[in-house]
């Protein structure tokens, strides 16, 4: 742990408010802070204990009524000694506080830089000081929980285990180099090749998880298909509570794709509404119809709408087999509930149990149909309930999304994890194949340099500067 040069910053938002909060960190920052301060000592205060008193300039006048909170090394959030100033939340005050800290001796915090002494001393790995941004950033319960499990180390410290006993066996391989000339094995290979498959059954789940967590991260992409009229722009505006999109009776008002975000029970969902699917002359409409289709390949959840009043059973199958062949997760929604006589519903209803008994289509296997295949809903009088109640339950079923998952949400983490795995499969091929130690070693050490450049354990000042630019000024 090494003590630096203290920095100060903002901690809380820019702008007027009632309190904000400005951090001081560093070697001499409580001493440095007290000599602006009047109130008790601060240099013979406990840690983590609290003074009120007031904060003067150089010339002795007032500047605020202040709390401030000392912090001593070790034990704060950088390991360094910390003061905490809690002000009035006045641009001015906080201009002036700032200022007299500079010339006291402090200086600008940069981006992220208290959260990268943190990790240089030793507070937490890289992986969890990028989970620090993620949590700040974090709205919805899904991202919150990923951020916040990865920030209380996740699977992190299961690797960083795991490759420490690595090491262990990648020196008494190289060690077996340094014998190159006698037939000796110090790495017992049966036991090397156990280990580097368990590190595997650790990676290739979170490999896989990346998909579901750069869902959580930044929302399920859920799109409204449906034909021109079928009511999807109404369906938006009443899942957005607002008027969003455009509604006319006329047939292909909607000619671009419009976005959205919306909250269901703590998941966040990018809504999509698209042009209507049909074909048509018109230029314009063509190009937003050949969006749709783009926008259906990139989505996690096809949400087809169509009109329950003029739908027939033999085009609803039609649908159903075009969305299974897609392999889309989907969600048949019939609008105009209120102006769909319960005859036709049931109809509509039957022939869904007619195709998945008698039909090959992917996704509808024979026997396990739901009891309501269709969720009937009407779009024009905000009857939307069950439609919600499907959407969430459809993005809970994720195992990525329950409590507890250890779930990739960085692109970082993803390559290096694929890096290593590529590594340990190559070291676990070349060990069956009989190959010399070392080519072994060069896979471990690859494998090693992967894992330690995850956690943070191998950096570049290049690395930390690229993951802490990122964060903000007084985090």
């Amino acid at each position: 742990m090494h003590q630096l040069e203290p920095i100060v910053a903002l901690a809380t938002a820019p702008g007027i408010g009632a309190i904000a909060v400005i951090r001081v960190s560093g070697d001499g920052a409580i001493a440095l802070t007290n000599r602006l301060f009047r109130g008790k000592d601060l240099t013979e205060q406990a840690s983590h204990t609290a003074h009120f008193g007031t904060l003067r300039s150089a010339t002795d006048a007032i500047i605020d009524e202040v709390l401030v909170t000392v912090f001593k090394s070790p034990k704060s959030f950088t390991k360094e000694d910390v003061v905490e100033i809690s002000c009035h939340g006045s641009e001015y005050i906080i201009r002036q506080i700032l200022s007299e800290l500079v010339q006291a001796g402090a200086r600008l915090a940069k981006p992220g830089e208290f959260t990268q002494r943190a990790f240089l001393n030793g507070q937490f790995d890289l992986v969890q000081a990028e989970a620090v941004a993620d949590v700040i950033a974090a709205d919805s319960a899904a991202s919150h929980r990923a951020a916040l499990s990865q920030l209380r180390g996740g699977f992190s410290k299961r690797l960083k285990d795991l490759r420490q006993q690595l090491i262990d066996f990648v020196a008494l391989v190289e060690l077996e180099l340094d014998f190159g000339e006698e037939d000796v094995e110090f790495a017992k290979r049966d036991q090397l090749r156990g280990l580097m498959q368990t590190i595997r059954a650790v990676i290739q789940p979170l490999i896989e998880s990346f998909s579901a967590g750069n869902v959580i991260k930044n929302g399920v992409p859920t799109v409204i298909v449906g034909k021109p009229n079928a009511g999807k722009s109404t369906l938006l505006n009443a899942l957005l509570n607002e008027e969003k999109a455009i509604v006319s009776d006329i047939p292909g008002t909607t000619r671009d794709v419009i976005e959205d975000e919306l909250f269901i029970d703590g998941v966040r969902f990018r809504l999509i509404d698209t042009a209507g699917l049909r074909d048509t002359t018109d230029t314009i409409e063509a190009i937003g119809v050949a969006r749709t289709r783009q926008q259906i390949d990139k989505a996690a959840l096809v949400v087809y709408l169509f009109d329950g009043t003029t739908t027939t059973p033999d085009e609803l199958q039609e649908t159903i087999a075009e969305l299974a062949e897609s392999g889309k997760p989907y969600v048949l929604v019939g609008n105009k509930s209120d102006a769909t006589p319960d005859a036709t519903r049931q109809t509509l209803d039957g022939s869904l149990y007619t195709l998945s008994a008698t039909s090959t289509v992917p996704g509808l296997p024979a026997g396990n149909v739901p009891s309501s295949p269709i969720i009937w809903i009407s779009a024009k009088d905000a009857q939307i309930d069950a439609l919600k109640t499907v959407l969430s339950a459809r993005a809970r079923t994720d195992s990525a999304m329950q409590a507890g998952s250890s779930v990739v949400t960085n692109a970082r983490h993803l390559q290096h994890l694929i890096a290593t795995d590529d590594a340990l499969a190559h070291a676990i091929a070349a060990i069956d194949a009989g190959t010399s130690a070392d080519w072994i070693a060069m896979d471990l050490r690859i494998a090693l340099r992967e894992l330690g450049e995850l956690t943070g354990e191998v950096t570049t000042d290049d690395l930390l500067a690229s993951i802490f630019g990122r964060f903000c000024i007084g985090k």
